[in-house]
């Protein structure tokens, strides 16, 4: 299932323009769990000069998102929320682990905690997604991959 949930992966990393545009780097993959991490730049700050809400939210997002599709059934989010307990700023690297609470035929519940490379916790994701009936890999076979 691994070699899968990295199939996976990197078909969402390649196709997602905001993971790469913020070159986030797959760590981890596993069944319900994804762990995905980012250097900030300074294009990526506010005007008080620390690191985005929205940039530390599409870190946590896009972790959810491989989380959330590592079983191979699309799954697209219904809801999230975000907390922002810590700043970061340029230079500091940013991890996002995501982890599956709960998982349904229909639905998943996923926590997601990004922490500064000191291990300050900069963001606290919790997320929905609806599962849908189609499968990933049916999207991987029209691409060619």
């Amino acid at each position: 299932m691994e070699d899968i949930c990295w199939r996976i992966a990197r078909y969402m990393r390649e196709h997602d323009k905001v993971a790469v545009a913020y070159n986030m780097e797959i760590q981890e993959i596993a069944p319900g769990r994804a762990v995905v991490s980012m250097v900030i730049r300074e294009d990526m700050l506010n005007a008080a000069g620390v690191t985005h809400g929205a940039v530390t939210y599409s870190l946590a997002d896009f972790a959810f998102a491989l989380a959330a599709n590592s079983h191979g059934q699309v799954a697209l989010a219904i809801s999230t929320s975000i907390s922002y307990p810590a700043p970061s700023r340029v230079g500091d690297t940013l991890t996002a682990t995501a982890v599956e609470e709960a998982l349904t035929r229909r639905t998943g519940l996923y926590r997601v905690e990004v922490r500064r490379t000191d291990g300050a916790l900069v963001g606290l994701f919790t997320g929905t997604v609806f599962r849908r009936d189609d499968q990933i890999l049916e999207l991987l076979g029209r691409e060619g991959a």
